[in-house]
């Protein structure tokens, strides 16, 4: 049976704090692999172990393509590799290793060799010679002219020696790197349906946060141009990365239409961000999170100028996460383009946004300015329509798809709700 090997990085600075780290990873993994053939998922001497009982059967590449597939989306997997598994001992090693460089085509080669415990009756270096000497001598046989190359070895034959077998592999299949889901508490995202926030959760999840969206939206411009059905598939494509996932819906219109009517043109998406910040905020702790994240970056939009965002952020009651703040644009569509909603967020879809928006909106407002502004608005009620109005849609990831397991109406649960009922 292959065997996947699942390293991990940051978890190594955790000290006495590491168990939970792990643990927290193995449950990840385990739920990953849901639906795929794999047998145990052990923490064995630094690193974690996943037998796919494949049998050798037709499938078998298929599965590991597929285990690697999602493995690549689960945050705490420095790299991950699919070894050959044989006996502890050098002669073994030695034959069994040069017989799987067989099959991989290449010209120059390396032998990376490490052992668990130093105890051992032969040293990393006999590995590296021995091996290397005998893949020469099996390429030779075969017409294959090969050399050693320290440097820049097209290919690398590791060998990871622990106490009960070896494991040898050619491929380090790079991971998400960061932290296990689940460890670093929850926040809130605001995901607009656009490039940034987007990128902004997936950064943010990387480091070991599970994440709630809220995504506000208001009338299409356009027939087909409805945004909610943008921030859906989005979800979709970041779920993998958490497991599960809440999507809370917004219609924004009457609110704007409110700020429209009693505010300045200039400050009016200041105003629509701080009352967005707001909501945010109730459902960060209806669902118990600690603190929202958005998709800023300094001076990409007049909004996001260092004054701006201070003025917006100064309503904030909890802490305000703006992961990509000095990221340029180039950095947030590359990463747009590798983890897959690129071609989402390029779709044609209405912003709420940007409606109503003046020919010059303020570059550098105050936190009094905005006060001013606000100071007709009945701020909380316009909070709880707002939240009244809601729909929230419950995400899983399993068996390797995500799938919308629960929607509910906030406005039908609340009209429904018998006199003292809070829902």
């Amino acid at each position: 049976m292959p065997v996947l090997i699942l390293h991990y990085h940051e978890i190594w600075l955790k000290g006495r704090n590491r168990k939970f780290f792990t643990a927290k990873l193995k449950e990840a993994i385990k739920s990953t692999l849901e639906g795929l053939p794999a047998g145990k998922v052990r923490h064995e001497e630094s690193r974690i172990l996943v037998e796919l009982d494949t049998a050798g059967g037709p499938d078998e590449q298929a599965t590991l393509i597929e285990a690697v597939r999602r493995l690549t989306k689960v945050p705490g997997i420095a790299y991950l590799a699919i070894a050959k598994e044989v006996p502890p001992e050098l002669d073994e090693i030695v034959e069994q290793a040069s017989e799987l460089m067989l099959d991989v085509p290449f010209q120059t080669f390396a032998v990376r060799a490490k052992r668990s415990r130093k105890t051992f009756p032969f040293r990393s270096s006999d590995i590296h010679r021995q091996l290397g000497r005998r893949i020469e001598e099996k390429m030779q046989a075969a017409g294959r002219p090969v050399k050693v190359n320290l440097d820049n070895p097209e290919v690398t034959c590791h060998i990871e020696v622990l106490e009960h077998r070896a494991l040898v592999y050619t491929e380090k299949i790079p991971g998400l790197g960061g932290l296990p889901t689940g460890t670093a508490g929850r926040l809130v995202c605001l995901l607009s349906g656009g490039f940034d926030s987007a990128i902004a959760a997936y950064k943010i999840m990387r480091r070991g946060v599970r994440l709630c969206f809220v995504h506000f939206y208001g009338n299409p411009a356009q027939p087909g141009e409805d945004s909610p059905p943008i921030a859906r598939e989005l979800v979709k494509v970041l779920t993998p990365y958490q497991g599960r996932a809440l999507l809370y819906l917004i219609p924004f219109t009457e609110l704007q239409q409110q700020v429209v009517a009693s505010a300045p043109q200039a400050v009016r998406i200041l105003l629509y961000r701080r009352l967005m910040l707001r909501i945010a905020e109730r459902i960060a702790r209806r669902e118990r999170a600690h603190g929202t994240v958005t998709g800023d970056s300094i001076a990409q939009v007049a909004s996001q100028t260092l004054q701006n965002m201070a003025a917006v952020g100064s309503v904030a009651t909890m802490p305000v996460y703006r992961p990509l703040v000095a990221d340029d644009k180039q950095e947030i569509l590359d990463t747009a383009r590798r983890i897959g909603t690129y071609d989402i967020s390029s779709e044609p879809f209405t912003d709420c946004c940007p409606i109503f928006l003046p020919k010059s909106p303020r570059i550098f407002s105050t936190i009094e300015e905005l006060d001013a502004a606000e100071a007709s608005l009945d701020i909380p009620a316009m909070v709880k329509r707002a939240l009244d109005l809601s729909r929230k849609e419950k995400y899983d990831y399993r068996a390797g798809e995500v799938t919308l397991r629960v929607s509910e109406d906030r406005q039908s649960k609340h009209e429904a709700a018998p006199a003292g009922v809070v829902t």
